[in-house]
């Protein structure tokens, strides 16, 4: 393999690459089983504290919206920076929070830097690597954001048990994000040599092109499925929709269930521990071990989609999910309820694992090789409509019935996405990919 994997180099890129999304994803791992228990501190509802949750989703989603455009003007590098900096304006309103309102507020602009930090490190990602290491590469790059969403958890754990405070918490997320700044204004690019706001030239970039050259042939979707992938770089988000509106609402729906299960686990598993009676320091320590074992798996995940295709990672983890919630739901009126929520929590996450960087695989093998941005974001937006939407289904379904409902209709629709996804990804991936 050694001789068709030209110039990628791990070691090249761990610090530049990786070392601030490990950082911007300690701080989120941080806040993330934090905000329904600061909501709930302020006065909110368990149904209202679902909602504030979910709106760090939601500001995703939102972001997703001009992401696509502003990495592919200002770059990469440009773009994390600035989403960092709004990224420690939401914060600070969080900390300050008199209410649950205004903690929504700032939560929603955390969301919002969150699409544009993700898609920027997704983007240099895709035009950086060859085929061969693909999957892996961006398996490492999820197993990154679960190292912090493992490590998080504990660090809030301890802020939280130290200060008596709940917001206190949110510090975390402004230090890593200062520190994910000064990282990349400091270190030089691997692929461009370019240091701070620089941006040079994407034709310069040489692990892109030799990318491109590999990959194009061996990516390039059947003519007969109606996928035209735009290649402009000015093409907004909607416009981008449009032009690839066959694949997005096919295939892409079951990204949207891949994410929209994932982000439930992340509120569900949080309002249980409540439900349950656990306190704040144990129900986050309960989900930073669940993120060990999501963490553990992320390279296994790449392995397995490189060697035997993107199926034999994306099925494992729709259904492992959907039968995990499916459990949840049952488990709820039993006297042992504390221990099936502490091992069904592993069970997620070892079916989370599994499927680590699948969203982003399968967004990189559809993307065009030159100008990756803007269909990326495109991409990103239908994984991010779900992951917004299941907390609020989660959150209404709740209100309406219970919690315990709520676990049943997301086992339904993670059964829904695993057949979505073994119907479209043979037709719009290359077989040696699927």
């Amino acid at each position: 393999m050694t001789s068709e994997t030209p110039a990628f180099d791990f070691r090249a890129v761990l610090l530049s690459g990786f070392l601030p999304a490990a950082l911007f994803a300690i701080g989120e791992g941080a806040i993330i089983p934090i905000i329904p228990i600061a909501a709930s501190s302020l006065g909110a509802s368990l149904a209202f504290a679902g909602f504030v949750a979910a709106l760090i989703l939601v500001g995703e989603l939102i972001g997703d919206v001009p992401s696509g455009v502003v990495v592919a003007r200002i770059g990469e590098r440009n773009a994390m920076i600035g989403a960092a900096a709004v990224s420690v304006v939401g914060l600070l309103v969080c900390t300050v929070a008199p209410n649950a309102w205004v903690l929504a507020l700032g939560v929603f602009l955390v969301g919002v830097s969150t699409a544009v930090f993700a898609l920027a490190r997704h983007a240099y990602m895709t035009t950086a690597i060859p085929l061969q290491i693909r999957a892996r590469a961006l398996s490492s790059l999820g197993g990154v954001f679960r190292f912090g969403y493992f490590v998080g958890p504990f660090i809030a754990a301890g802020v939280v048990h130290l200060t008596g405070t709940t917001q206190s918490a949110f510090w975390i997320h402004i230090v890593c994000c200062l520190l994910a700044a000064v990282v990349l204004l400091v270190l030089r690019d691997p692929a461009t040599g370019a240091r701070g706001f620089r941006r040079p030239p994407r034709a310069s970039r040489p692990d892109a092109t030799t990318a491109t050259n590999a990959a194009t042939a061996a990516t390039e979707p059947p003519t007969d499925t109606g996928a035209q992938f735009v290649q402009e770089e000015a093409h907004g988000l909607f416009r981008t929709i449009r032009a690839n509106r066959a694949v997005l609402l096919r295939l892409g729906s079951g990204a949207g269930l891949i994410g929209a299960l994932r982000a439930g686990r992340q509120v569900i598993l949080p309002l249980w521990a409540v439900s349950v009676g656990l306190d704040d320091s144990t129900a986050a320590l309960v989900i930073g071990i669940a993120g060990a074992v999501d963490f553990a798996l992320f390279y296994t995940s790449g392995q397995i989609m490189d060697r035997w295709g993107r199926l034999a990672s994306a099925l494992p983890c729709m259904v492992g999910l959907s039968i995990s919630y499916f459990l949840l739901a049952w488990s709820g009126h039993l006297d042992a309820r504390v221990g099936w929520f502490v091992a069904i929590a592993m069970g997620m996450s070892l079916a989370n694992g599994v499927g680590s960087g699948i969203l982003m695989t399968l967004g990189a093998d559809l993307a065009p090789r030159d100008h990756p941005a803007p269909f990326l974001g495109a991409w990103r937006f239908t994984g991010d409509f779900g992951q917004a939407a299941a907390p609020l289904v989660i959150s209404g379904v709740t209100a309406v019935a219970s919690i315990a409902v709520a676990s049943g209709v997301m086992g339904v629709l993670g059964l829904v996405g695993a057949g979505i996804l073994l119907r479209y990804v043979p037709r719009y991936l290359p077989r040696r990919l699927r």
